[in-house]
Formats: C-alpha cells, structure tokens, sequence
C-alpha cells in the first residue's frame, strides 16, 4: 500500500453514501429494445432537469418484513434484493404511476394490476399496504439486478444504487407525478445517447454509460436472460480527471482508471490525462513519469521514463528510453540532475538507446557517473535491441536510495524481478515501500506486449506473469506502472487482477491459435492468423503473427514426444 507520506493531495474523504434504487422498465420495440425515461423536476437536488429513470431512495418500510412477505421472491433472491426491488416497485409507481403487481387470487390470480387497481392507490399513502388492502402481491420476482453504481468520490451527494431490470407490465402507460418527474418517454438507448450528444437530452454519466451497454442488446428478454445468474454485469465507483481541460470520468475497465486511484485515491479532480512530453507528470511525491516523443502503434502514446526518489535521496531512472537529447535533458532536469542509477527493463530501442546520454549528462554537469544497470541482451535479440550495461543486476537484488528528509530518514526500495518473456533480459522493478510494479513492457495499458520469438519466448512470459502475481501478492501490490499507458490497478482491481486478466487473455488467445491450428492442420501463419486473430485489424495481422508464432512453439513443446 502506498505511503501516506508519499500521496501528492491532502486525505479528503469522501462524504458516505445514501441508499436508493432505480428500474429500468423495458419494452420490445419495433426498431429493438426501448427504455422508459423520465425528466426530473428542475428544482431537483440532484441533477436536476436529467433524464432518469424513475428511482429513488430506500424507505425503512422497503425492508419490513411486513412489506417483504407483501411480495413474491425468487429463491435466490436475498433480502437486500428484495428491499432494493421493493423500492424501485414503490419508486416507479409514485413517480410514474407504474405497478409491478399481481392479484394474489380471485378470477384474475396471477394477473397483472390494470389501470383500476392503479387508479385506486393513493401515491401519496403508504404503498404496500394499500396493495396488500386490494389483494395485490408485489411482482419483486420479475425484478432482476442489471448493475450497481456507486457515486463518485467528488460528488457532495452520493449514492448506492443498484440499477434494475423489469419487463414494463402490459395495459399500463405511464403518468409522470409532475412534481419530481415529468415528459416519460420511451426511447431506444441508441436514440437517447444520440440526443444527449445533440445537446438535447440531458444524462448523467451512470446513465449514459447503462444505456450504452443496454445498446448491445437485441430484445427485452436478452436483457434477462444475461441478469438472471443473479450477479450484476458490471459494478462501478467511477473516478474523474481532466481531459484537455475539462472532467472526464471512467469507469474500473477504461485506462485512466488506476492512475486516478493512484495520484487522487480520495476522487479529487486534479489530475490531468492528456499525454504529454513537455514535463514530467507526478504520480506520487517519489514518483514522475516522463512519456518519450515516440508514439506509434508499437509505443502508444510514448515510452514512458519514470523517477523514482526525491531530492533527499537522489534519483533512480527506469527506462531512460530512445537516444532523444530533449527528453533525457528534461528527465535530467526533473531529478535536479542528481540520478544515482540509471535502469533499463530490457534492451529494445525505445528503452535502453538513451541511458549512455543520460549518463554522460550527469558527468558533464559534474555530478557522480550513474551506472547503467540490467540485462545483458541474450544472443537472440535482433541487432537494435544490442545492450550491455555497466553492471549485470542479479534476480531479487534490491536498489535502495536513502536520505535524510524534515520528516526523518526516508528509503525508496526497488527489487529486481527477472521477467523473461518478451525479450529474453527483461526485468521488472517493485517499489517495496509503497507497492509498486515498474512492469517495462511486460504489462501494457491499453494494448498486450508482442512476444517475438526467438528472443520472446510465450512459456517464459507466462511464468514471468505468474512470478509477478506471487510478488505482487507478498507485497500487497496495488499498481502497475507500466513502460506505455496509464497506471494500472487500484484497491479493487489490484495489480493481481490485472496480471489474472493478462494471463486469461493469452490463454484464450492460445485457445484460438489451437483452434485454428486444429481446423487447419496444412496451413501455415498467413492463415492461422485470420482465424486466431479476427478480433484484430488486418493491417495489425503481421505484428500478431509474431506472437502467433510464439503461441505455435509453446503448443508444439506441450504435445506428447516434445517434453
């Protein structure tokens, strides 16, 4: 976890939550699925003039058991999803005069209510009883949980609310209370998304993102039919940080995510996103990241060179990056020009060129010669990933800096990890103090690292993973900081989950290149990789086939008479 004493903002906790509930009541169409919606009352306390759905907060009644043995329940549905069922039910009907109900006998047991029963409750009354008084049972049943938000750190009100499913019972129309909501309408999620970039239909994020996803669906019973394992699809706590000036949220499965938790763990909106190669972003108080002036597609936004110390104890440079004079004078210049040590991941050309320069800066400006430390390059690495540094660093050694700061002696530990892989002298760095992996291009954001035999190597990398994930899990490994993209990571989905997903990814990746292997025993890579890797653009397919091969070596080694 990380230091404290290391976070760049002051702890500002964020205020604690209010539980509510909402539904989204669907219908079938006949362009696909259609979502009823309803504008919230300008007067509003929270985002006022949105368009919602209908929804509220949880009343004590909701959970009763007066109120629970009121409605019918699936098996596996416990008593928060009751209450929380309950809720949306009571919620839709105030607002919008909408009934999940059912007659519990009589001529019409099982039926749902109609537009007599509706006209017979009061909305403004107590409302499972009065159900109960007309002989009506609470479908919470045909209620199911699609997602659950939570809201963002920032906000002065703040909410937990899991977003429900139901079918929108027959013979009702919808009547808006006039007071909290108004205009109901139903619209197709593509539409409402379409509006809401038109500057004419007002959404807040957890509602844009839902209908986003309510988009890929092709019928109200797909929506079921995906939420009936009980399980939510997606459960977020969005954070936010600024995009060419202006706030910009995301979601724990979008790239900026884990660098927001990192450098704004509390949700302040500080943090800006844009990739840059004109200074250093700070990521904590002994961590900058510099990016390269090298995007590409293999690169991404740049190479990303990283300080890890303060002017207390010096600085160790990670990745100094390509031969560039303005980059590695102001990575320089952001370590004061005190760098103790200079440490490559691995060879390649957009990570180790630059060390030589970085060291001949420090001593002309008259300061100690920083050793260039790593892997010598292995004899199958191509002629532009050539390296040999000062001094061989040893598997598990340490690199410490150490100083003394206002606040007492302060340390910086990194530990050497070898990480063979996707170049034979690849290692990664972990940040003991504060739980940190410098992954060099073992672990991307946003992209999955090429694995080129025969330097690359998929056994060795998928060892590598599972060796990180072991180091990661005795440390308490939050975040990786990886040589392109963001950080990854966070308290939720740690650095393990993103290693388990990595490592799930290549696996089903090796799935296909067996399949197509399989299916096509006389082929050769041009055709296996339009089978193994048709989820990728065809102008990507002859870097794939590098890793493609890579998958062909290790599932020829795992076949019987190749041990």
């Amino acid at each position: 976890m990380t230091r404290p004493s290391q976070l760049l903002h002051p702890p500002h906790p964020p205020v604690p939550t209010l539980p509510a509930a909402t539904v989204l009541l669907l219908r079938d169409g006949a362009q696909g699925v259609e979502v009823l919606m309803t504008r919230r009352s300008p007067r509003a306390s929270f985002a006022p003039g949105a368009y919602v759905f209908p929804g509220g907060g949880i009343d004590a009644l909701d959970a009763s058991p007066e109120t629970h043995a009121a409605a019918d329940r699936r098996p596996a549905q416990d008593d928060l999803h009751l209450t929380q069922a309950i809720a949306a039910i009571r919620e839709s009907f105030e607002e919008l005069g909408i009934l999940l109900a059912r007659h519990a006998d009589g001529p019409r047991k099982g039926g749902m209510a109609d537009a007599h029963d509706i006209a017979a409750i009061d909305r403004h009354q107590p409302f499972a009883a009065q159900c109960q008084a007309r002989g009506l049972r609470l479908a919470a049943d045909s209620v199911y949980l699609l997602a659950h938000w939570t809201g963002d750190r920032d906000l002065p009100r703040r909410f937990e609310v899991p977003f429900l499913v139901a079918r929108m019972p027959e013979g009702q129309t919808p009547v808006a209370d006039e007071a909290e909501q108004f205009e109901p309408v139903w619209v197709r999620p593509a539409d409402a998304l379409a509006r809401h970039e038109a500057g004419q239909f007002f959404m807040i994020y957890p509602t844009i993102r839902t209908l986003q996803r309510l988009a890929k669906f092709v019928s109200t019973q797909a929506v079921l039919d995906a939420v009936a394992h009980e399980q939510p699809l997606w459960v977020s706590c969005p954070r936010a940080g600024l995009l060419g000036g202006k706030e910009a949220r995301y979601m724990e499965d979008e790239s900026p995510f884990g660098e927001l938790a990192l450098v704004c763990p509390d949700g302040q909106i500080v943090h800006p996103l844009d990739w840059q190669a004109e200074r250093p972003v700070p990521l904590l108080r002994n961590v900058q990241r510099l990016t390269a002036p090298n995007p590409g597609v293999m690169t991404g936004p740049g190479t990303n060179s990283y300080l890890v110390g303060d002017p207390a104890t010096g600085f160790i440079a990670i990745d100094p990056g390509p031969a560039d004079a303005e980059h590695l004078d102001k990575l320089w210049r952001a370590a004061g020009g005190d760098i103790r040590m200079i440490v490559c991941t691995h060879s390649h050309p957009d990570h180790s060129p630059g060390s030589k320069p970085l060291q001949a800066l420090c001593v002309q400006a008259g300061k100690a010669q920083p050793p260039i430390l790593g892997l010598p390059s292995a004899p199958t690495a191509r002629v532009a990933s050539a390296f040999t540094p000062d001094r061989a660093l040893q598997d598990n050694e340490l690199l410490t800096l150490s100083g003394q700061a206002p606040e007492g002696k302060i340390t910086h530990t990194l530990q050497v990890i070898h990480t063979p892989g996707h170049a034979a002298n690849h290692l990664c760095l972990l940040l003991q103090e504060d739980g940190l992996l410098f992954s060099g291009d073992h672990i991307l954001n946003g992209s999955t690292t090429v694995i080129d035999p025969p330097d690359g190597n998929m056994a060795d990398y998928l060892d590598s993973l599972d060796r990180l994930d072991a180091a990661c899990a005795e440390h308490g490994v939050e975040f990786i900081l990886p040589a392109h993209g963001y950080v990854l990571g966070g308290p939720v989905n740690g650095a393990r989950s993103a290693i388990a997903k990595l490592k799930a990814h290549r696996l089903a990746r090796e799935a296909k290149v067996l399949a197509a292997m399989q299916a096509l025993p006389d082929g050769n890579m041009d055709d296996w990789v339009q089978h193994a890797y048709d989820d990728v653009p065809p102008r990507m397919w002859p870097v794939a086939q590098r890793s493609l091969l890579a998958h062909v070596e290790r599932i020829r080694a795992q076949q019987p008479g190749n041990n």
